[in-house]
């Protein structure tokens, strides 16, 4: 029996040092037949980030005109930088039965569950406001000025974390690479993405009866 469902749409969204992109390297090695959808964005790449493979590093009048032509699935203004996710690449993906995962941000998770609805939204949460805090001062990667403005803006995606489908406390990464796994595998056997199946199933018992006349 063929199962000839679409694939399945995740979307992982965390406020800054929730250890979110830790969890999803991780996730690439587990589920490697997943596609990891890859996002515009206008700001400059980072120390080892790669055009292409980390994100489509563009200038803001072409991700405007994209926005224009109506080929972003999502798109928000973070930070002071644009980012948006294809909308051909999602829809070819799907249309193809492969799961595919968003790593965006609750601006355009929000928007994404709008056009898709069946898309899982996901949100990783630190344990503790401190935590979250000793986490960005670590990574020694943006100045005072910008951790404090990935704070304040962590405060307003914290409270969009109730809309969300589920919420991961990234307090031990196994323990919740462990619970971002499970939702994946029992969002992929709801029954509305098993429907085809059933179909099949009674396709072919009537096809039996239909011989046996």
């Amino acid at each position: 029996m063929k199962n000839k469902s679409c694939g399945n749409i995740f979307v992982i969204s965390a406020p800054s040092g929730a250890g979110k992109t830790t969890l999803i390297r991780l996730l690439k090695s587990r589920f490697p037949k997943i596609v990891f959808s890859v996002s515009c964005t206008t700001r400059s790449p980072r120390p080892k980030e790669k055009h292409g493979k980390d994100y489509f590093f563009i200038k803001e009048n072409e991700f405007k005109e994209m926005i224009r032509r109506g080929e972003m699935l999502e798109w928000a203004k973070v930070h002071g930088h644009y980012y948006g996710t294809p909308l051909k690449f999602v829809k070819e993906r799907l249309a193809a039965g492969e799961d595919i995962i968003l790593d965006i941000d609750v601006q355009g998770a929000r928007q994404v569950k709008e056009k898709l609805p069946e898309a899982t939204l996901i949100f990783i949460l630190p344990p503790s406001w401190e935590e979250l805090k000793r986490r960005l001062f670590k990574r020694s990667t943006e100045s005072l000025e910008e951790i404090n403005k990935r704070l304040k803006a962590a405060q307003k995606e914290i409270k969009a974390a109730e809309t969300f489908d589920f919420i991961v406390i990234n307090d031990e990464i196994n323990k919740a690479l462990k619970e971002l796994e499970a939702i994946m595998l029992a969002s992929k056997a709801k029954v509305e993405k098993r429907k085809s199946v059933i179909q099949e199933f009674l396709e072919e018992e009537e096809n039996e009866v239909n011989r046996a006349r």
